[in-house]
């Protein structure tokens, strides 16, 4: 149910408002290429988010995580369906809902849990929490708590990409509410003015933490703001895997092959709060919707029905791969469980400190531009 902007002669853009009418995506060139193990590993991704989502908000209920927790619930089809389609090249950034991001990219349950216990065994060394996970050898730059602070670090990615004439492109998530913050206007402007390839995800889920759509921005499409920087941008839905790809790789391609910037925003869901501390969250709602989207539009079902239709999958396969996740999520929460926290000693690494005073504990990362 792609929306995208059509070309007209004139300088005068017409746009559709909404998505156009379903259609089957999984008979698209990139879809339909997909061997039956890929399409697996698809169903596998959304179901293993989901079963480590739900494991997460069980450890907080029982005050094993503190701090904040952004649950990716309902929106699995998103970071999924675009991580499939990621080469060599490509690198990802995005906010505080970061968990399916980080398990789309192959991060392990162990390391992700028990980051969010406080663990030294976490991702982070028990620093960063839920909202900053981080995997550098797999591309992925978290994981960052600042709204909208993301968008121009994912375009310096892009930037660095092309400054060292690498094909490739940046992926940088975002929220609706973040579509608002200035840092994010002024990217958009950077990354048009300067060719550079980045592809930035609005992953719209209706509410910018509890205030709706229709009081937050004034536009009903966020992508239409592409309009003002000459920038391309296209709308979809964000429950079918199938149509998250087909309609991304466009953006992909279109970023590393041309070196320009695009905006994507795909419509989606969530299920729980803005955050666990999120107590009113069926309050600016109503139950009926999230109830409805769960019947209608669940990305776990929604895969789950396609691959039993096409004949890739069995409902046995279907509970095979289901309790397979289910026992991986439970493992991690015994493994950050049991995991240690950080010795004394770690208090100074890894902070900025110890780079502001050029200690030997400064801190040792990846830098694009140094050789």
């Amino acid at each position: 149910m792609a929306t995208t902007k059509k070309k007209s002669t004139s300088k005068t853009t017409s746009v559709a408002k909404t998505p156009a009418k379903s259609q089957n995506f999984a008979t698209a060139p990139i879809n339909k290429s997909l061997s039956k193990e890929e399409k697996i590993a698809l169903y596998s991704t959304i179901v293993g988010i989901r079963r480590f989502e739900e494991r997460s908000l069980r450890a907080y209920n029982q005050g094993k995580i503190g701090g904040f927790l952004h649950l990716y619930i309902g929106q699995e089809a998103v970071a999924t369906g675009i991580v499939s389609l990621m080469e060599e090249n490509d690198h990802i950034i995005t906010a505080y809902r970061d968990h399916g991001h980080a398990l789309a990219v192959g991060m392990s349950m162990n390391e992700c849990m028990a980051e969010m216990y406080g663990k030294h065994t976490g991702c982070s060394k028990g620093k960063g929490g839920s909202m900053h996970f981080f995997a550098p050898d797999k591309n992925y730059w978290g994981g960052h708590g600042i709204v909208a602070g993301q968008t121009p670090l994912g375009a310096g990615l892009a930037f660095a990409l092309k400054y060292k004439g690498l094909k490739g492109c940046a992926l940088a998530f975002l929220g609706d509410g973040a579509v608002n913050q200035g840092s994010f206007m002024e990217t958009l402007n950077l990354v048009s003015l300067w060719n550079i390839p980045v592809v930035f995800v609005i992953e719209n889920n209706g509410y910018s933490m509890g205030t709706s759509l229709k009081r937050s921005s004034a536009a009903e499409n966020l992508a239409h703001r592409a309009d003002g920087f000459d920038m391309e941008w296209e709308v979809c839905n964000g429950h079918d895997v199938f149509e998250v790809r087909e309609v991304a790789n466009r953006a992909m391609v279109r970023a590393r092959e041309e070196m320009k910037p695009f905006l994507l925003e795909i419509r989606t869901y969530r299920y729980r709060g803005h955050s666990v501390a999120d107590a009113n969250h069926e309050k600016y709602r109503t139950k009926e919707e999230i109830e409805e989207y769960k019947r209608t539009k669940d990305p776990v079902n929604v895969i789950k029905q396609q691959l039993l239709a096409d004949g890739t999958l069995t409902e046995a396969e279907a509970k095979r791969i289901d309790q397979e996740k289910k026992d991986e999520a439970e493992a991690s929460a015994k493994f950050a469980d049991e995991s240690p926290v950080a010795p004394r000693s770690e208090i100074q690494t890894d902070v900025y400190w110890e780079v502001d005073n050029d200690t030997e504990g400064k801190l040792k990362g990846t830098y694009f531009f140094n050789d």
